[in-house]
């Protein structure tokens, strides 16, 4: 199967929290997004595609045991931590994966409100294929030049944004295709994450980051959000 026959037609909806870097906070905003949306009284599944890291599903099962531990009743979301074949996955074995994956992303939008996903900090079949699937995609992003690699250069003079990166690139790919195939426009939301208030507002290399960031969110067409707004 390839990406283009994925297509889970179902009510639920997708919300896919992706960032080809690692350590942007992806596991702690697909945790906070999937409680809050609980608390909301939504039904939530969460996948957590990270399978050597676990990070989400670490998180969910300390939630579990420590709810049990003090006899309270946690909101605790129905949770798949899926295994990927890892050890040099043939065409096949990705195409495999990749429809173990679509059904079981369209057997739970049959029966919950949301499903959010949790991507590895890595360029992965998996990780595409769950960008090509998503209603709402959330990117977060620290306010660093390290982590602006992910949505485009900057000229490190004008500190203006000056062309796409591969994940930005590989992004606008997924909506296309989502929308050519399904008629769905994904969101996208590039999250601001761990802002240092010293840091970008009180240095020359903050601001500057600070700035690029912006322009880089508007010039590829993604939503701005703070950490703070997703609360």
């Amino acid at each position: 199967m390839s990406i283009e026959d994925a297509i889970p037609s179902s009510s639920g909806r997708v919300i896919v929290v992706g960032n080809e870097k690692g350590g942007s906070g992806k596991s702690t905003v697909a945790m906070h997004v999937a409680i809050s949306l609980m608390k909301s009284n939504q039904r939530v599944a969460t996948i957590d595609l990270d399978s050597r890291q676990r990070t989400l599903t670490n998180y969910i099962e300390n939630r579990f045991d420590r709810a049990q531990h003090i006899t309270r009743n946690l909101e605790i979301p129905h949770h798949l931590c899926f295994v990927e074949n890892t050890n040099y996955p043939t065409a096949e074995d990705e195409a495999a994966d990749g429809k173990a994956l679509t059904d079981h992303v369209v057997a739970l939008a049959r029966n919950y409100s949301f499903i959010v996903i949790d991507t590895p900090g890595r360029n992965s079949y998996l990780g595409r294929l769950a960008h090509s699937i998503a209603d709402i995609l959330i990117t977060p992003l620290n306010d660093s030049f390290v982590d602006l690699d992910v949505l485009g250069t900057v000229d490190r003079l004008t500190m203006g944004v000056t062309g796409t990166s591969h994940y930005a690139q590989m992004v606008q790919d997924a909506r296309l295709l989502r929308y050519r195939r399904d008629d769905v426009s994904t969101d996208w939301f590039v999250l601001r994450n761990r802002l240092s208030m010293r840091f970008t507002q009180h240095t020359l290399c903050g601001r500057g980051a600070a700035r690029a960031v912006t322009e880089a969110q508007f010039s590829l067409h993604c939503r701005p959000k703070r950490a703070r707004d997703l609360s």
